[in-house]
């Protein structure tokens, strides 16, 4: 076990390491710098360099990375030279929008498609079946940029049951009109996800449906849905909780569309601002919390296989 959680932890770092460094190189392709921003457009180039000298971002790329890493190390994310705002503070503020529409919009599409899955696999082969194999299909193909616009259009200004924009804090406005602010955004994300985890979960529990204890258990004539509910979609849930895991990424990735889209002052936002802005030590912060919080849920769902089937406990053990 202890072997098991090291390699996890190096090649996690790994992954931290080799994500940051990337976004850096990435960003730093882009043309302009941050003193150009702050200076704005009428800046002399002697005024530029000046700057940029002050902020340390003359210096080469990997010197710069390397000054960020010591910092982080030990929480330290950096200061924006555009805001002169702490990172680590900007990204706590805006941390619990992103983490409230994301985990929403996992709640949603998990909910809708083990039911969706339910059915189509007690179904196998019907008409209903097919029809929800095909609407799976449908919600696949709808990205968040394009069932955002149509979420507003239909539900905020046709019906008028939620608000086009903003956000309302659970603190402030209570949980009511928060959640009101939250299920556009967190629907307009959570569509794609229902697709993949219909199409996962409906494959597993056919097979499962078909295994020998399944019968044993309708045998003893059990319900079809308690054998479903109680026997069947537990061990049917290995690819479920792998996909849900490898999506969280997607979805924190998911909200930097929809709360520019729906002008949600989460960490989407943030980061997309930092970008035009070019300023380098807000992206960094913002990136290497969403690698972590990536790398922390695929190890959590790593160590759940053997709790959701005891088969796999038992393979370890031997």
């Amino acid at each position: 076990m202890v072997l098991t959680v090291a390699r996890h932890l190096l090649r996690n770092l790994l992954v931290v390491l080799l994500v940051t460094m990337g976004s850096v190189a990435l960003l730093s392709l882009a043309p302009g710098s941050a003193a150009s921003v702050i200076l704005g457009e009428n800046a002399t180039p002697e005024a530029v360099a000046e700057l940029n000298a002050k902020l340390g971002l003359d210096q080469p790329l990997w010197e710069q990375y390397a000054h960020w890493l010591k910092g982080a190390v030990t929480g330290d994310l950096g200061t924006s030279p555009v805001t002169n705002e702490s990172v680590l503070h900007a990204v706590v503020d805006r941390l619990p929008v992103t983490l409230e529409l994301a985990g929403l919009g996992l709640v949603i599409a998990l909910i809708v498609a083990m039911l969706l899955a339910v059915v189509s696999a007690s179904l196998e082969g019907t008409a209903v079946d097919r029809a929800l194999t095909a609407l799976s299909s449908v919600l696949l193909s709808v990205p968040a940029f394009i069932a955002g616009p149509v979420l507003i259009y239909v539900f905020a200004m046709q019906f008028g049951w939620f608000p086009v924009s903003g956000w309302a804090d659970v603190s402030d406005a209570g949980l009511g009109a928060n959640l009101q602010t939250a299920i556009l955004p967190a629907l307009s994300i959570a569509l794609t996800e229902i697709a993949a985890f219909h199409r996962a979960l409906r494959a597993d529990l056919i097979s499962t449906l078909h295994e020998d204890f399944i019968g044993a258990a309708r045998a003893k004539g059990l319900s079809h849905g308690y054998v479903v509910f109680r026997h069947a979609l537990r061990p049917s849930s290995f690819s479920l909780v792998t996909i849900a895991g490898l999506n969280v990424g997607r979805l924190i990735g998911g909200t930097v569309v929809v709360e520019t889209l729906f002008s949600l002052p989460g960490l989407g936002q943030f980061i997309v601002s930092s970008i035009v802005s070019r300023d380098l030590i807000a992206v960094q912060g913002v990136v290497v919390f969403i690698v972590v919080v990536y790398v922390v849920v695929n190890t959590l769902v790593d160590l759940s296989y053997s709790w959701l089937d005891p088969r796999v406990r038992k393979a370890a053990a031997a």
